[in-house]
């Protein structure tokens, strides 16, 4: 594991287990993953996880701003992210993408803004673009 996410994790206040260990290797790999695929990546490295280990660490990483957490319009599934950062999505079939503009941020929080919305009430833009199927 790089050291960005050792810091990531101990900068939460969380222990730094082997357990929590495979989930954020897991996630580094996967980027944007279902509970499943994440059970999937962390089991077979280590069968001993079980599968409430690895859902208690998944909420207590969101909860500590670790992962955030996406819908796919197109499969109806949730998916967990490792970006965390202000950034939007681009789904393509059952791909998605990460899609960092920071003027096209900028260009909906002053809209809000000029809709009586305050700097402090926006916590985070996230767009999602829906890209057409090649048919």
């Amino acid at each position: 594991m790089n050291s960005e996410g050792l810091n990531r994790i101990k900068e939460a206040g969380l222990k730094l287990t082997p357990q929590r260990r495979e989930v954020y290797e897991a996630m580094m790999q996967l980027r944007h993953a279902t509970v499943e695929d994440i059970i999937e990546r962390v089991q077979s490295r280590n069968k001993e996880v079980t599968l409430s280990t690895i859902y208690r660490i998944l909420d207590s990483f969101c909860a500590a701003n670790i992962l955030s957490f996406i819908y796919h319009p197109d499969t109806g599934k949730c998916y967990y992210d490792i970006t965390v950062a202000e950034h939007h999505h681009l789904f393509d079939g059952t791909s998605i993408e990460d899609y960092a503009d920071t003027e096209l941020s900028q260009l909906i929080r002053t809209y809000l803004e000029s809709k009586h919305f305050t700097e402090e009430e926006i916590a985070k833009i996230q767009v999602q673009v829906t890209l057409k199927k090649n048919v």
